[in-house]
């Protein structure tokens, strides 16, 4: 049997990227849009430009869990499908979706596409078996008689 590949690199990839995406995301939560640095009106005409298209974009991720459901369905298809690129888009907006108020539905997309992400590595689309092989014969399970 081949030993998990996270130790290498693979844990700490997710761990680093997580700590990333979370600081940006506690840093944009409390740092602009709950200490009052965006906009406060965005609908008066001298108050158009970037930011409050940045606040505008911000807004419309967390409306309705908008953010939390793209990490479930990411999640989803990651844990159906054995995808990394969808785990990876679900792990990191479901941790963005936990800060951003899309708690429930972030928090089950980004423990899916983790699950995903902690398994081992399969290179070159191949897996652990070698043709021929029993799914038992890596478990070290003897046949009877």
């Amino acid at each position: 049997m081949r030993p998990n590949s996270l130790g290498k690199h693979g844990i700490a990839a997710i761990v680093v990227w997580a700590l990333l995406v979370l600081g940006f995301a506690l840093g944009v939560r409390h740092g602009l849009l709950e200490n009052g640095v965006l906009p406060r009106d965005c609908s008066l005409v001298e108050a158009q430009g970037a930011l409050c298209t940045f606040k505008t974009a911000l807004v419309q991720s967390f409306l309705h869990q908008r953010i939390g459901w793209f990490s479930l369905a990411c999640g989803a298809l990651a844990f159906a499908l054995g995808c990394r690129r969808f785990a990876w888009a679900g792990w990191l907006s479901g941790l963005a979706g936990l800060v951003f108020y899309s708690y429930d539905p972030a928090a089950v997309g980004a423990l899916l596409s983790l699950l995903v992400l902690a398994r081992p590595h399969q290179q070159d689309g191949q897996g652990e078996r070698q043709a021929g092989q029993q799914p038992a014969d890596g478990l070290g399970v003897r046949r009877l008689g």
